[in-house]
């Protein structure tokens, strides 16, 4: 916890994407109190763990989790949503809860997230020297992301024109589930420092022929 508070502290004389949101967390002291509350949790599932090897897997699956948690709001802002459809995305998620309220919940929630995942990457390449988080957990949230966007994209369809076109992505869901399990199996599974190139990486790279899915509201 006290490595993780640090990493936090450090947002300050930070420029990157993470660290820029990781400054909201030390806006205020309520703000710090609230992260480092829900931080110690997610910390104390890994520490509660007697062996080193445990310590790893718990500290991956947390960050799993946190890819999860946060994925929203980074849909939000890549499909840049606004005026209806970013008021039904909010139904989809929080229920009838005000609109407002809803938001304002989701951003603090994003803000923690992401500065709790900052600091499991940071342990684990610190402490932990865990090659899972390099490119394998990279791709697992590219996978994550296209799986989540594509959800998002046929739930959202409004008009017949867009579900006729989320309408591929609506069949391909099983396939990017399936493909995500995979890829969430093999980072569990695979060594602490890996002697050689983790294989779903070299079979996922993108090619000349790889193409990102196009959605509904188009290429961003």
């Amino acid at each position: 916890m006290e490595e993780s508070a640090s990493r936090v502290r450090m947002a300050a004389r930070m420029s990157s994407p993470a660290d820029r949101l990781a400054r909201y967390v030390l806006a205020s002291p309520d703000s710090y109190r609230r992260w480092e509350a829900e931080h110690d949790r997610l910390m104390r599932a890994v520490s509660r763990e007697t062996r080193f090897v445990g310590q790893v897997m718990a500290l991956r699956s947390t960050a799993f989790a946190l890819v999860h948690r946060k994925a929203m709001m980074e849909y939000m802002g890549e499909r840049q949503l606004t005026g209806a459809k970013r008021m039904r995305l909010f139904q989809l998620f929080y229920g009838c809860r005000d609109y407002s309220n809803a938001v304002v919940l989701a951003h603090g929630d994003f803000v923690r997230c992401s500065s709790s995942y900052l600091c499991t990457h940071h342990l684990a390449e610190r402490l932990m020297h865990d090659a899972a988080f390099d490119e394998p957990m990279r791709l697992y949230e590219r996978f994550f992301a296209e799986y989540f966007g594509g959800f998002c994209d046929v739930e959202l369809a409004e008009s017949e024109e867009e579900r006729q076109r989320v309408a591929p992505l609506a069949a391909l869901r099983p396939l990017l589930k399936h493909r995500l399990t995979e890829a969430r199996e093999a980072i569990l599974a695979m060594p602490q420092n890996p002697t050689r190139e983790w294989r779903e990486v070299t079979i996922r790279k993108p090619t000349g022929d790889t193409q990102r899915m196009r959605t509904i509201f188009g290429d961003r």
